[in-house]
Formats: C-alpha cells, sequence, structure tokens
C-alpha cells in the first residue's frame, strides 16, 4: 500500500505549444496539473528553439491568430514540420483549432477560409458523444480544416468538420481548452471582428452561467478519452490534484 502523505511519483511528459500571449493552456493545463503531468509550455511563435518531441508522451498544440494556410511565415513552417516529425516518430498529437488545422494538414488534408466564421458559444454534431460532446463549445475561427485522407471525422457542425482522429492523433476546431475569461480577450482584440467587442463578451459571459460547468466536464472528458487513446493510463479520482494550474493561466472562477 502506498504510504499515507508520500509524495505522488511524478507523471508522462507533455510538451504544449501556444502562439501568442492570449491562448494559454487554460482547461488543458488544469487537467494536466490534476492528472500530475510534467508540462513544457513553448509560446512556439516566440521561442528559438522547441525541444525534441521525442521526449514527450504526446504534444498539444494550441489556438493561434494565423492560420497553417500562412506557411510563409517562419513559425508556421517550423510547427508544420515539428508535427511532421511527431507523425514520423509516432509522438501522438492533440491539436486545437490552429492546432487541429496544422494536424490536419501534416496528415494530408486542407485548411479552407470559412464563409462566415464560428465564434462564441456553439454546438455540434457529434458521433462519438462519449468522447467529444455536443456542446456547446467555445469557438473562435474563421479557417476550417478538411478531414485529412483516412482520418476518422468524429464531429460535424453546418460549417467544417469539428473533430476527428488519425491513429493517437485527434484534432478539433473548437476550443475545448478555452474559458469565457480566455474568449472574451479574443474577442476585445481580434481586428477581424466587425461586432461591438462589449456584446461579444457579455454573449460570452452568458454563456458561461448556462454552460461553463458542462464545458469543463466536456473538456476533461475529452483530454481523458485522448490520453486512454494514447495508451495511458488514468490516475485514481483519490490522487488527482484539484485546481492545479499552469503558471500565467486564468484561475478558478475566471471563466469557462
Amino acid at each position: 500500500m502506498p504510504v499515507t502523505g508520500a509524495p505522488a511519483r511524478p507523471g508522462p511528459q507533455v510538451l504544449v505549444l501556444t502562439h501568442g500571449k492570449l491562448g494559454p493552456p487554460g482547461l488543458l493545463g488544469e487537467w494536466l496539473g490534476d492528472r500530475r503531468f510534467q508540462v513544457t509550455v513553448v509560446q512556439a511563435d516566440a521561442a528559438a528553439r522547441v525541444p525534441d518531441p521525442a521526449r514527450f508522451a504526446f504534444v498539444a498544440s494550441l489556438g493561434a491568430s494565423y492560420s497553417p494556410r500562412d506557411a510563409g511565415k517562419p513559425c508556421v513552417a517550423r510547427e508544420l514540420k515539428l508535427l511532421e516529425t511527431c507523425l514520423q516518430r509516432d509522438v501522438p498529437v492533440l491539436g486545437l483549432c490552429f492546432g487541429g488545422q496544422a494536424l490536419a494538414t501534416v496528415l494530408g488534408g486542407a485548411v479552407r477560409r470559412l464563409e462566415k466564421p464560428e465564434r462564441g458559444w456553439h454546438r455540434i454534431d457529434t458521433d462519438a458523444p462519449g468522447l467529444v460532446g455536443e456542446g456547446p463549445w467555445l469557438q473562435w475561427h474563421y479557417d476550417a480544416f478538411t478531414l485529412p485522407s483516412g482520418a476518422e471525422e468524429l464531429a460535424r457542425s453546418a460549417a467544417c468538420p469539428q473533430a476527428f482522429t488519425s491513429g493517437r492523433n485527434l484534432g478539433t476546431q473548437f476550443h475545448p481548452e478555452a474559458t469565457a475569461a480566455i474568449a472574451g480577450e479574443w474577442a476585445r482584440q481580434d481586428p477581424h471582428h466587425a461586432g461591438d467587442p462589449a456584446q461579444a463578451v457579455t454573449a460570452l459571459e452568458e454563456g458561461r452561467r448556462r454552460h461553463g460547468a458542462q464545458a469543463r466536464e466536456a473538456a476533461r472528458r475529452l483530454f481523458d478519452g485522448f490520453w486512454q487513446r494514447c495508451g495511458g493510463p488514468l490516475m485514481p479520482p483519490e490522487t488527482i490534484r484539484r485546481r492545479s494550474r499552469l503558471p500565467g493561466q486564468p484561475g478558478p472562477g475566471t471563466g469557462g
């Protein structure tokens, strides 16, 4: 039996790629802390070097203000190359929004501009409700991925595919990691948003009151399901730390 009060053995190492200062790990960071992963967070568009992905149990790529279509940007080209290396070395990738688009791209899919962006809280149609719930999920994107050949589409909206798997890799178009507080900063600082940012923030907060607790639990199920697809064991509930978070991410009660 484990000794009461003995320190928990550190968990697997995970690499989280952020982009800019408006895309913190959010609920993903909360989940990683609760599950006792050893987390390395790298702002991929500012880092001189990114660690070798072979060191990690999986790599998570989060949202960005730019698109994989911007392959002329050195940071985009570097990240696409990094994700290619992950696939070559069988390091699972969790791609969220931009990360999902980038994962789809390196798997042979494409990224297209939407006629109408998806912003705010949206429900989706799902074929795998135990892994990808119908939401509502937070969304804030102008581009969308096409399904790579051989990938399994898990969910969709009227606008585009919303989630897919390919081997042990999982990509989403929505933001399971986001909170209303995080999305509120997107609304305030989005140069392409023609509406009133204050109204958008109010709508996000109203959605948080109705859907926030459910969205947090749905995100945790998705992350748990992805980790199980990676072959990783889940910790017994009594050993999980609650309300752990990575430096710089919103604390409990601040959003989604």
